[in-house]
Protein backbone atom coordinates (compact mmCIF):
# COMPACT_ATOMS: atom_id res chain seq x y z
CA UNK A 1 0.00 0.00 0.00
CA UNK A 2 3.21 2.68 0.76
CA UNK A 3 5.31 1.42 -1.80
CA UNK A 4 6.67 4.83 -3.58
CA UNK A 5 6.92 5.26 -7.41
CA UNK A 6 11.09 5.48 -7.26
CA UNK A 7 11.31 9.15 -8.44
CA UNK A 8 9.42 10.33 -5.53
CA UNK A 9 12.25 9.79 -3.11
CA UNK A 10 14.57 11.81 -5.42
CA UNK A 11 12.16 15.41 -3.93
CA UNK A 12 13.93 16.01 -0.92
CA UNK A 13 17.39 14.97 -2.15
CA UNK A 14 16.35 17.62 -4.42
CA UNK A 15 15.91 20.31 -1.88
CA UNK A 16 18.71 18.88 0.11
CA UNK A 17 21.13 19.10 -2.67
CA UNK A 18 20.04 22.47 -3.24
CA UNK A 19 20.55 23.10 0.46
CA UNK A 20 24.07 21.80 0.38
CA UNK A 21 25.31 23.68 -2.72
CA UNK A 22 24.17 27.16 -1.01
CA UNK A 23 27.07 25.98 1.84
CA UNK A 24 29.76 26.61 -0.77
CA UNK A 25 31.17 30.05 -1.22
CA UNK A 26 30.85 29.69 -4.80
CA UNK A 27 27.17 29.63 -4.36
CA UNK A 28 26.73 33.42 -2.75
CA UNK A 29 25.84 35.03 -5.77
CA UNK A 30 23.62 32.16 -7.29
CA UNK A 31 21.83 31.22 -4.16
CA UNK A 32 17.93 32.30 -5.73
CA UNK A 33 18.90 30.57 -9.17
CA UNK A 34 19.85 26.95 -7.06
CA UNK A 35 16.97 27.64 -4.97
CA UNK A 36 14.86 28.03 -8.09
CA UNK A 37 16.38 24.84 -9.86
CA UNK A 38 15.61 22.91 -6.53
CA UNK A 39 11.93 23.93 -7.42
CA UNK A 40 11.46 23.14 -10.97
CA UNK A 41 13.19 20.31 -10.26
CA UNK A 42 11.05 18.47 -7.41
CA UNK A 43 8.16 19.74 -9.80
CA UNK A 44 9.32 17.70 -12.63
CA UNK A 45 10.37 14.93 -10.87
CA UNK A 46 7.09 14.68 -8.92
CA UNK A 47 5.32 14.72 -12.51
CA UNK A 48 7.86 11.82 -13.77
CA UNK A 49 6.65 10.02 -10.64
CA UNK A 50 2.95 10.39 -11.41
CA UNK A 51 3.24 8.83 -14.84
CA UNK A 52 5.50 6.14 -13.51
CA UNK A 53 2.45 5.21 -11.54
CA UNK A 54 -0.20 5.59 -14.50
CA UNK A 55 2.10 3.59 -16.75
CA UNK A 56 3.07 0.79 -14.63
CA UNK A 57 -0.12 -0.15 -12.89
CA UNK A 58 1.44 -1.31 -9.45
CA UNK A 59 -0.24 -0.45 -5.73
CA UNK A 60 1.60 3.21 -5.68
CA UNK A 61 1.43 4.90 -2.55
CA UNK A 62 -1.71 7.51 -4.19
CA UNK A 63 -1.40 9.20 -1.36
CA UNK A 64 1.85 10.46 -0.83
CA UNK A 65 2.19 10.59 -4.83
CA UNK A 66 -0.52 13.02 -4.33
CA UNK A 67 1.02 15.08 -1.46
CA UNK A 68 4.15 14.85 -2.65
CA UNK A 69 2.53 16.78 -5.41
CA UNK A 70 1.36 19.50 -3.59
CA UNK A 71 4.55 20.25 -1.91
CA UNK A 72 5.86 20.78 -5.20
CA UNK A 73 3.88 22.80 -6.35
CA UNK A 74 3.56 24.75 -2.91
CA UNK A 75 7.37 24.60 -3.18
CA UNK A 76 7.98 26.19 -6.37
CA UNK A 77 5.18 29.17 -6.00
CA UNK A 78 6.69 30.03 -2.55
CA UNK A 79 10.46 29.70 -3.73
CA UNK A 80 9.40 32.45 -6.89
CA UNK A 81 7.16 34.48 -4.28
CA UNK A 82 10.05 35.02 -2.35
CA UNK A 83 12.44 36.19 -4.44
CA UNK A 84 10.85 38.87 -5.43
CA UNK A 85 9.06 39.68 -2.06
CA UNK A 86 13.16 39.56 -0.29
CA UNK A 87 14.62 41.56 -2.38
CA UNK A 88 16.85 43.81 -1.10
CA UNK A 89 16.09 42.82 2.24
CA UNK A 90 19.46 41.71 4.15
CA UNK A 91 20.25 37.97 5.06
CA UNK A 92 18.40 36.38 2.15
CA UNK A 93 20.62 33.42 2.15
CA UNK A 94 19.91 32.52 5.64
CA UNK A 95 16.27 32.49 4.65
CA UNK A 96 16.97 30.30 1.55
CA UNK A 97 18.86 27.49 3.67
CA UNK A 98 15.72 27.62 6.01
CA UNK A 99 13.39 27.53 3.53
CA UNK A 100 14.91 24.57 1.25
CA UNK A 101 15.64 22.60 4.83
CA UNK A 102 11.93 23.00 5.86
CA UNK A 103 10.61 21.82 2.08
CA UNK A 104 13.27 18.82 2.29
CA UNK A 105 11.51 17.87 5.94
CA UNK A 106 7.95 18.19 4.41
CA UNK A 107 9.16 16.19 1.46
CA UNK A 108 10.38 13.46 3.08
CA UNK A 109 7.48 12.77 5.78
CA UNK A 110 5.17 12.68 2.68
CA UNK A 111 6.82 10.60 0.63
CA UNK A 112 8.45 8.16 3.10
CA UNK A 113 7.04 4.30 4.35
CA UNK A 114 9.81 4.41 7.44
CA UNK A 115 8.33 5.73 10.79
CA UNK A 116 12.30 6.33 11.97
CA UNK A 117 12.42 8.79 8.89
CA UNK A 118 8.70 10.33 9.23
CA UNK A 119 9.26 10.98 13.05
CA UNK A 120 12.91 12.52 12.08
CA UNK A 121 11.60 14.31 9.26
CA UNK A 122 8.61 15.92 11.13
CA UNK A 123 10.29 17.05 13.93
CA UNK A 124 13.44 18.84 11.70
CA UNK A 125 10.31 20.54 9.81
CA UNK A 126 9.90 22.46 12.92
CA UNK A 127 13.06 23.13 13.58
CA UNK A 128 14.18 25.04 10.47
CA UNK A 129 10.80 26.88 10.51
CA UNK A 130 12.37 28.49 13.67
CA UNK A 131 14.39 31.04 11.37
CA UNK A 132 12.14 31.63 9.49
CA UNK A 133 10.10 32.75 12.01
CA UNK A 134 12.57 35.11 13.58
CA UNK A 135 13.58 36.38 10.40
CA UNK A 136 13.16 39.79 11.74
CA UNK A 137 15.38 39.10 14.69
CA UNK A 138 15.16 42.99 15.85
CA UNK A 139 11.29 42.53 16.46
CA UNK A 140 10.77 41.09 20.26
CA UNK A 141 7.35 39.91 18.98
CA UNK A 142 8.64 37.77 16.18
CA UNK A 143 11.32 36.10 18.69
CA UNK A 144 8.42 35.89 21.84
CA UNK A 145 5.68 33.92 19.95
CA UNK A 146 8.80 32.03 18.13
CA UNK A 147 9.49 30.77 21.53
CA UNK A 148 6.18 30.15 22.18
CA UNK A 149 5.47 28.06 18.94
CA UNK A 150 9.39 25.80 19.98
CA UNK A 151 7.63 25.26 23.60
CA UNK A 152 4.58 23.60 22.02
CA UNK A 153 6.39 21.89 19.25
CA UNK A 154 8.73 20.77 21.62
CA UNK A 155 6.10 18.92 23.81
CA UNK A 156 4.26 17.53 20.17
CA UNK A 157 7.90 16.25 19.97
CA UNK A 158 8.20 14.30 22.95
CA UNK A 159 4.79 12.84 22.30
CA UNK A 160 5.25 11.80 18.84
CA UNK A 161 8.73 9.67 19.88
CA UNK A 162 7.07 7.81 22.45
CA UNK A 163 4.76 6.91 20.12
CA UNK A 164 6.21 5.83 17.32
CA UNK A 165 9.04 3.77 19.97
CA UNK A 166 5.50 1.91 21.24
CA UNK A 167 4.08 1.29 17.68
CA UNK A 168 7.28 -0.13 16.56
CA UNK A 169 7.74 -2.35 19.43
CA UNK A 170 4.31 -3.47 19.28
CA UNK A 171 4.70 -4.14 15.30
CA UNK A 172 7.78 -5.09 15.62
CA UNK A 173 8.84 -3.20 12.10
CA UNK A 174 9.78 0.57 11.62
CA UNK A 175 8.29 0.38 8.19
CA UNK A 176 4.74 2.17 8.63
CA UNK A 177 2.24 0.09 6.07
CA UNK A 178 3.53 -3.69 8.01
CA UNK A 179 2.89 -1.34 11.58
CA UNK A 180 -0.20 -0.66 10.16
CA UNK A 181 -0.89 -4.40 8.35
CA UNK A 182 0.03 -6.19 11.85
CA UNK A 183 -1.80 -4.19 14.56
CA UNK A 184 -4.64 -4.08 12.71
CA UNK A 185 -5.26 -7.75 11.91
CA UNK A 186 -4.39 -8.47 15.19
CA UNK A 187 -7.21 -5.52 17.06
CA UNK A 188 -9.31 -7.55 14.31
CA UNK A 189 -8.24 -11.17 15.35
CA UNK A 190 -8.52 -10.42 19.22
CA UNK A 191 -11.21 -7.79 19.69
CA UNK A 192 -9.35 -4.94 19.96
CA UNK A 193 -6.01 -2.76 20.03
CA UNK A 194 -3.27 -3.56 22.85
CA UNK A 195 -3.30 -0.86 25.24
CA UNK A 196 0.13 -0.09 24.29
CA UNK A 197 -1.24 0.63 21.32
CA UNK A 198 -4.21 3.05 22.08
CA UNK A 199 -1.75 4.38 24.53
CA UNK A 200 0.57 5.39 21.51
CA UNK A 201 -2.27 6.25 19.16
CA UNK A 202 -3.59 8.84 21.86
CA UNK A 203 0.02 10.10 22.23
CA UNK A 204 0.13 10.90 18.11
CA UNK A 205 -3.34 12.18 18.45
CA UNK A 206 -1.81 14.67 21.44
CA UNK A 207 1.38 15.31 19.42
CA UNK A 208 -1.00 16.50 15.73
CA UNK A 209 -3.51 18.49 18.54
CA UNK A 210 0.49 20.80 19.39
CA UNK A 211 1.41 20.51 15.94
CA UNK A 212 -1.88 22.06 14.47
CA UNK A 213 -1.93 24.49 16.78
CA UNK A 214 -5.54 23.89 18.66
CA UNK A 215 -7.13 24.91 21.59
CA UNK A 216 -5.32 25.86 23.84
CA UNK A 217 -1.83 26.14 22.47
CA UNK A 218 -2.80 28.02 19.18
CA UNK A 219 -1.63 31.34 20.22
CA UNK A 220 1.79 31.64 18.32
CA UNK A 221 -0.20 30.50 15.21
CA UNK A 222 -2.26 34.11 15.36
CA UNK A 223 0.56 36.11 16.69
CA UNK A 224 3.18 34.92 14.22
CA UNK A 225 2.51 37.89 12.05
CA UNK A 226 5.92 39.16 11.60
CA UNK A 227 7.76 36.46 9.66
CA UNK A 228 7.40 37.43 6.30
CA UNK A 229 4.36 36.54 4.58
CA UNK A 230 6.03 33.83 2.29
CA UNK A 231 6.70 31.45 5.36
CA UNK A 232 3.56 32.48 6.40
CA UNK A 233 1.97 30.78 3.34
CA UNK A 234 4.55 27.92 3.69
CA UNK A 235 3.26 27.09 7.53
CA UNK A 236 -0.35 27.66 6.75
CA UNK A 237 -0.87 26.37 3.62
CA UNK A 238 1.88 23.40 4.40
CA UNK A 239 3.42 22.94 7.64
CA UNK A 240 0.24 22.68 9.68
CA UNK A 241 -1.42 20.21 7.55
CA UNK A 242 1.03 17.30 8.24
CA UNK A 243 -0.72 16.35 11.27
CA UNK A 244 -3.77 15.75 8.96
CA UNK A 245 -1.73 13.35 6.31
CA UNK A 246 -0.12 11.52 9.53
CA UNK A 247 -3.57 10.56 10.93
CA UNK A 248 -4.55 9.28 7.10
CA UNK A 249 -1.68 6.68 7.40
CA UNK A 250 -3.04 5.69 10.39
CA UNK A 251 -6.36 5.76 9.42
CA UNK A 252 -7.11 2.01 9.98
CA UNK A 253 -5.70 2.04 13.02
CA UNK A 254 -7.44 4.83 14.17
CA UNK A 255 -10.98 3.16 13.29
CA UNK A 256 -10.12 1.16 16.33
CA UNK A 257 -9.21 3.79 19.08
CA UNK A 258 -12.09 5.05 20.88
CA UNK A 259 -9.71 7.47 23.28
CA UNK A 260 -7.85 8.70 20.38
CA UNK A 261 -11.17 9.31 17.95
CA UNK A 262 -12.55 11.41 21.48
CA UNK A 263 -9.86 13.39 21.27
CA UNK A 264 -9.57 14.55 17.98
CA UNK A 265 -13.67 14.93 17.65
CA UNK A 266 -13.19 17.23 21.46
CA UNK A 267 -10.37 18.91 20.99
CA UNK A 268 -10.86 19.45 16.89
CA UNK A 269 -14.81 20.47 17.05
CA UNK A 270 -14.46 23.10 19.79
CA UNK A 271 -11.26 24.39 17.82
CA UNK A 272 -13.38 24.55 14.92
CA UNK A 273 -16.38 26.02 16.89
CA UNK A 274 -14.15 28.97 19.25
CA UNK A 275 -11.82 29.94 16.41
CA UNK A 276 -14.96 30.40 13.90
CA UNK A 277 -16.70 32.77 16.57
CA UNK A 278 -13.40 34.92 17.01
CA UNK A 279 -12.65 34.94 13.23
CA UNK A 280 -15.85 37.18 12.50
CA UNK A 281 -14.58 39.44 14.87
CA UNK A 282 -11.12 40.31 13.27
CA UNK A 283 -10.66 43.27 10.50
CA UNK A 284 -7.10 42.41 9.82
CA UNK A 285 -6.67 40.41 6.61
CA UNK A 286 -4.01 38.23 7.87
CA UNK A 287 -5.45 37.61 11.57
CA UNK A 288 -8.42 36.44 10.07
CA UNK A 289 -6.52 33.98 7.64
CA UNK A 290 -4.80 32.79 10.87
CA UNK A 291 -7.99 32.17 12.94
CA UNK A 292 -9.97 30.21 9.82
CA UNK A 293 -6.60 28.12 9.89
CA UNK A 294 -7.28 27.33 13.66
CA UNK A 295 -10.50 26.85 12.89
CA UNK A 296 -9.85 24.69 9.58
CA UNK A 297 -7.13 22.23 10.98
CA UNK A 298 -10.29 21.79 14.15
CA UNK A 299 -12.45 20.64 11.60
CA UNK A 300 -9.99 18.59 9.71
CA UNK A 301 -8.96 16.88 13.22
CA UNK A 302 -12.46 16.35 14.00
CA UNK A 303 -13.17 14.65 10.56
CA UNK A 304 -10.72 11.98 10.93
CA UNK A 305 -11.90 11.49 14.33
CA UNK A 306 -15.24 11.02 12.65
CA UNK A 307 -13.97 8.57 10.04
CA UNK A 308 -14.81 10.60 7.38
CA UNK A 309 -11.14 10.24 5.92
CA UNK A 310 -12.28 11.13 1.94
CA UNK A 311 -13.63 14.63 3.91
CA UNK A 312 -10.56 14.58 5.44
CA UNK A 313 -8.55 14.42 2.44
CA UNK A 314 -10.72 16.86 0.17
CA UNK A 315 -10.39 19.28 3.16
CA UNK A 316 -6.33 19.27 3.20
CA UNK A 317 -6.15 19.49 -0.33
CA UNK A 318 -8.53 22.46 -0.86
CA UNK A 319 -7.65 24.22 2.21
CA UNK A 320 -2.90 24.29 1.56
CA UNK A 321 -4.39 25.57 -2.25
CA UNK A 322 -6.68 27.91 -0.77
CA UNK A 323 -4.46 29.28 1.89
CA UNK A 324 -1.46 29.37 0.32
CA UNK A 325 -3.66 31.72 -2.37
CA UNK A 326 -5.21 33.66 0.13
CA UNK A 327 -1.78 34.81 2.25
CA UNK A 328 0.36 35.43 -1.23
CA UNK A 329 -2.11 37.74 -2.64
CA UNK A 330 -3.29 39.03 1.13
CA UNK A 331 -2.44 42.58 -0.13
CA UNK A 332 -5.00 42.55 -2.91
CA UNK A 333 -8.13 41.46 -0.47
CA UNK A 334 -7.91 44.33 0.92
CA UNK A 335 -8.53 46.52 -2.73
CA UNK A 336 -10.77 43.74 -3.39
CA UNK A 337 -12.95 44.21 -0.07
CA UNK A 338 -13.44 48.02 -0.17
CA UNK A 339 -14.35 47.96 -3.84
CA UNK A 340 -17.08 45.01 -3.35
CA UNK A 341 -18.47 47.60 -0.30
CA UNK A 342 -18.40 50.58 -2.34
CA UNK A 343 -20.11 49.10 -5.12
CA UNK A 344 -22.05 45.91 -3.50
CA UNK A 345 -23.25 47.06 -0.29
CA UNK A 346 -23.80 43.88 1.76
CA UNK A 347 -27.26 43.54 3.49
CA UNK A 348 -27.69 40.85 5.90
CA UNK A 349 -30.20 38.15 6.14
CA UNK A 350 -33.20 38.03 7.75
CA UNK A 351 -33.56 35.87 10.92
CA UNK A 352 -36.48 33.97 9.00
CA UNK A 353 -34.44 33.37 5.88
CA UNK A 354 -31.19 32.47 7.39
CA UNK A 355 -33.24 29.96 9.57
CA UNK A 356 -35.16 28.73 6.26
CA UNK A 357 -32.01 28.36 4.67
CA UNK A 358 -30.57 25.45 6.89
CA UNK A 359 -33.93 22.84 5.80
CA UNK A 360 -33.65 24.02 2.44
CA UNK A 361 -29.86 23.01 2.00
CA UNK A 362 -30.55 20.03 4.11
CA UNK A 363 -33.22 18.73 1.79
CA UNK A 364 -30.78 19.95 -1.28
CA UNK A 365 -27.93 17.88 -0.53
CA UNK A 366 -30.86 14.92 0.25
CA UNK A 367 -31.71 14.98 -3.22
CA UNK A 368 -28.24 15.24 -5.02
CA UNK A 369 -26.62 12.53 -2.83
CA UNK A 370 -29.78 10.54 -3.82
CA UNK A 371 -29.59 11.13 -7.30
CA UNK A 372 -25.69 10.38 -7.16
CA UNK A 373 -26.49 6.97 -5.11
CA UNK A 374 -28.26 5.70 -7.58
CA UNK A 375 -25.56 5.61 -10.24
CA UNK A 376 -22.86 4.73 -7.30
CA UNK A 377 -24.15 3.06 -4.37
CA UNK A 378 -20.76 1.72 -3.24
CA UNK A 379 -19.93 5.91 -2.81
CA UNK A 380 -22.61 6.88 -0.46
CA UNK A 381 -21.67 9.96 1.94
CA UNK A 382 -22.21 8.83 5.89
CA UNK A 383 -25.12 11.34 7.43
CA UNK A 384 -22.42 12.60 9.77
CA UNK A 385 -20.76 14.05 6.36
CA UNK A 386 -24.24 15.19 4.83
CA UNK A 387 -25.34 16.79 7.50
CA UNK A 388 -22.04 18.72 7.96
CA UNK A 389 -22.74 19.62 4.12
CA UNK A 390 -25.80 20.97 4.91
CA UNK A 391 -24.76 23.43 7.41
CA UNK A 392 -21.99 24.30 5.01
CA UNK A 393 -23.95 24.84 2.20
CA UNK A 394 -26.65 26.75 4.16
CA UNK A 395 -24.87 30.16 3.73
CA UNK A 396 -24.70 29.81 -0.12
CA UNK A 397 -28.51 29.90 -0.22
CA UNK A 398 -28.65 33.56 0.98
CA UNK A 399 -26.09 35.06 -0.06
CA UNK A 400 -26.65 35.53 -4.05
CA UNK A 401 -29.20 37.73 -5.55
CA UNK A 402 -32.46 35.29 -5.31
CA UNK A 403 -33.04 32.05 -3.46
CA UNK A 404 -32.92 30.37 -7.19
CA UNK A 405 -29.76 31.51 -7.74
CA UNK A 406 -28.68 30.35 -4.12
CA UNK A 407 -29.50 27.24 -4.65
CA UNK A 408 -28.40 25.96 -8.04
CA UNK A 409 -24.72 28.02 -6.77
CA UNK A 410 -25.20 25.31 -3.41
CA UNK A 411 -25.59 22.58 -5.77
CA UNK A 412 -22.69 23.09 -7.96
CA UNK A 413 -20.71 23.42 -5.08
CA UNK A 414 -21.99 20.20 -3.81
CA UNK A 415 -21.18 18.18 -7.08
CA UNK A 416 -17.88 19.35 -7.15
CA UNK A 417 -17.30 18.17 -3.92
CA UNK A 418 -18.63 14.67 -4.20
CA UNK A 419 -15.99 14.76 -7.72
CA UNK A 420 -13.51 15.54 -5.25
CA UNK A 421 -14.63 12.92 -2.86
CA UNK A 422 -14.96 9.94 -5.40
CA UNK A 423 -11.16 11.22 -6.13
CA UNK A 424 -10.32 11.02 -2.54
CA UNK A 425 -11.78 7.43 -1.85
CA UNK A 426 -9.72 6.46 -4.87
CA UNK A 427 -6.47 7.74 -2.80
CA UNK A 428 -7.57 5.76 0.12
CA UNK A 429 -8.76 2.81 -1.13
CA UNK A 430 -9.69 -0.01 1.95
CA UNK A 431 -9.96 2.64 4.92
CA UNK A 432 -12.62 1.27 7.24
CA UNK A 433 -15.77 3.20 7.03
CA UNK A 434 -17.12 5.08 10.57
CA UNK A 435 -18.34 2.59 13.27
CA UNK A 436 -20.67 2.68 15.58
CA UNK A 437 -19.04 4.47 18.19
CA UNK A 438 -17.76 7.33 15.46
CA UNK A 439 -21.61 7.40 14.74
CA UNK A 440 -22.57 8.66 18.73
CA UNK A 441 -19.62 11.57 18.37
CA UNK A 442 -21.33 12.31 14.92
CA UNK A 443 -24.16 12.87 16.20
CA UNK A 444 -22.60 15.27 18.83
CA UNK A 445 -20.82 16.69 16.46
CA UNK A 446 -23.69 18.14 14.10
CA UNK A 447 -25.70 19.04 17.00
CA UNK A 448 -22.59 21.27 18.07
CA UNK A 449 -22.48 23.06 14.67
CA UNK A 450 -25.77 23.24 14.24
CA UNK A 451 -26.04 25.68 16.81
CA UNK A 452 -23.34 27.73 15.46
CA UNK A 453 -25.28 28.27 12.83
CA UNK A 454 -28.29 29.11 14.56
CA UNK A 455 -26.13 31.59 17.01
CA UNK A 456 -24.29 33.29 13.61
CA UNK A 457 -27.84 33.91 12.14
CA UNK A 458 -29.13 35.68 15.17
CA UNK A 459 -25.70 37.64 15.64
CA UNK A 460 -26.05 38.75 12.16
CA UNK A 461 -29.55 39.33 12.63
CA UNK A 462 -29.11 41.25 15.64
CA UNK A 463 -25.75 42.44 15.44
CA UNK A 464 -26.45 45.75 18.51
CA UNK A 465 -28.29 43.25 20.49
CA UNK A 466 -27.05 42.32 24.25
CA UNK A 467 -25.91 38.88 22.80
CA UNK A 468 -23.67 40.07 20.39
CA UNK A 469 -22.06 42.77 22.91
CA UNK A 470 -21.26 40.66 25.15
CA UNK A 471 -19.84 37.32 23.00
CA UNK A 472 -18.03 39.90 20.93
CA UNK A 473 -15.82 41.25 23.53
CA UNK A 474 -15.00 37.75 24.67
CA UNK A 475 -14.51 36.30 21.25
CA UNK A 476 -12.14 39.20 20.26
CA UNK A 477 -9.72 38.34 23.12
CA UNK A 478 -9.91 34.81 22.02
CA UNK A 479 -11.83 34.23 24.98
CA UNK A 480 -8.92 34.51 26.84
CA UNK A 481 -7.43 30.92 26.06
CA UNK A 482 -3.99 32.03 24.90
CA UNK A 483 -2.96 33.50 27.79
CA UNK A 484 -3.16 30.25 30.52
CA UNK A 485 -0.35 28.71 27.92
CA UNK A 486 1.46 32.07 27.53
CA UNK A 487 1.92 32.11 31.84
CA UNK A 488 2.90 28.58 31.81
CA UNK A 489 5.53 28.60 29.12
CA UNK A 490 7.15 32.04 30.42
CA UNK A 491 6.95 30.58 33.66
CA UNK A 492 8.87 27.59 32.90
CA UNK A 493 11.15 28.51 30.03
CA UNK A 494 11.41 32.60 30.30
CA UNK A 495 12.70 34.22 26.69
CA UNK A 496 14.78 37.02 26.42
CA UNK A 497 13.71 39.43 23.79
CA UNK A 498 17.23 40.69 21.98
Amino acid sequence: MFSLAEPLWLLPLCYGAALLANLFPWAHARHWALARLAGYGGALLVLVALLLALLDGRDNDRLGLVMAALVSLLGLVILDYSERYLRGEPGQRRFILALLGTLASVATVVSTGNLYLLVGAWILSSLCLHPLLTFYRDRPAAVIVAHKKFIASRLADACLIAAAALLIQAADSHQLPLIVERLASAASAGGGLAWSVELALALLVLAVILKSAQLPVHGWLIQVMEAPTPVSALLHAGLVNLGGFVLLRFAPLLSQAPVAQTLLVLVGGLTAVLAALVMMTRVSIKVRLAWSTCAQMGFMLMECGLGLYELALVHLLAHSLYKAHAFLTAGEVVGQVSRHALYVPERAPGLGQTLLALPLAGLWVLALHGLWTSFLPQHALPAAALALLAVGLAPWCIRRASWVHGVLVSGVLLVAYLLWHLAAAGLLAGTPRPGPYQDALAALVVMLFIGLYLLQAWITSHPHGALARRLHQRAFAGFHLDEYFTRLTFRLWPVRAQ
